[in-house]
């Protein structure tokens, strides 16, 4: 039951973001991109920070001039900037498609620069599924699309975000990280706007948007957090890739997209190698557990 919950709750959030791109996607028809990032990351700051005061963590202390949230939030602001940036000028499905491939760059990123294991299999899988990012986004083809490789340099920055995440001291708490990574949308926002200019007074159609798109992402936060706090994690994250099923569906009933076939091939070729990763890296996981719980109970090793 603790897997169905959490494989349940990991779908949610994997909706709400898809929600939420469809509409920050709706919102660049009639607002400028940065402007956009202004105002969600404004609210999210905003919700996040009252909750971790409600919690009794302080915002304002020295700990945001660390090195390592630093790093998490230029990752976060420049990821972001690029992300939102291809989702305004490219189809939501194929900026979806190439955002799957980040659970491989996390795990390359986690070897190069953590000093984390990863054996041969696990290397294979990654190069497969580059191979797959390169068949979606065909540099130096017809169908190359610049808000490809945009979408690729936000798969680089939030790999960085997530790389410094996992050795971020435990004193800092899950909402005081959403607060300062909000927060710092702000400033890339700010930088966009000034690269555009204009500047649009929101209505009430477009208040509406924004007000539902913080409100899904906000939950598709929260949500993804439950998920990864109950039963098996190798169980419940490989349906983060729900998140290209509903990107899908939604570009074709909204935006009216229709995927070709380097893109679904691709997207099938990066999903896979996402799953084998995986489980490989839960298999190595529970092995290592098993080794140590022998190594425990054995008395000559004590």
């Amino acid at each position: 039951m603790e897997n169905l919950r959490g494989i349940a709750l990991m779908t949610a959030a994997m909706f709400a973001f898809a929600i939420e791109d469809a509409l920050v996607k709706t919102l660049s028809v009639t607002m400028p991109v940065g402007q956009i990032l202004i105002l969600l990351g404004l609210g999210g700051a905003v919700i996040f920070g009252i909750v971790a005061r409600l919690q009794g963590t302080k915002l304002l202390t020295r700990d945001v001039l660390h090195p390592l949230m630093l790093t998490r939030n230029l990752g976060e602001m420049f990821g972001t900037m690029a992300f939102v940036s291809a989702l305004a000028i490219s189809p939501m499905s194929l900026v979806a498609a190439i955002v799957q491939a980040m659970p491989l760059m996390v795990t390359m990123g986690a070897a190069l620069f953590l000093g984390a294991p990863v054996g041969w299999r696990r290397w294979s899988a990654i190069i497969i599924g580059f191979i797959g990012v390169l068949i979606i986004i065909r540099p130096g083809t017809a169908g190359f699309d610049i808000g490809a490789a945009l979408a690729l340099l936000g798969v680089i920055g939030l790999t960085a975000r997530d790389l410094a995440t996992r050795v971020m001291p435990a004193k800092y708490s899950s909402m005081q990280l959403s607060c300062y990574g909000f927060f710092s949308v702000i400033p890339a926002g700010l930088m966009l706007w000034a690269f555009s200019g204009g500047g649009f007074a929101p209505q009430s159609p477009e208040l509406i948007r924004l007000a539902t798109a913080l409100l899904a992402g906000v939950l598709g936060y929260y949500t993804l957090t439950l998920s990864m706090r109950m039963g098996d994690i190798s169980v419940i994250t490989p349906f983060r890739y729900s998140r290209l099923l509903f990107a899908l569906i939604l570009g074709a009933i909204v935006f009216g997209e229709r995927p070709d076939a380097y893109m679904l091939i691709g997207s099938a070729i990066v999903i896979a190698a996402g799953l084998y990763t995986l489980i490989r890296e839960a298999r190595m996981a529970r092995g290592a557990a098993r080794v140590q719980s022998a190594l425990s109970s054995d008395p000559a090793s004590r």
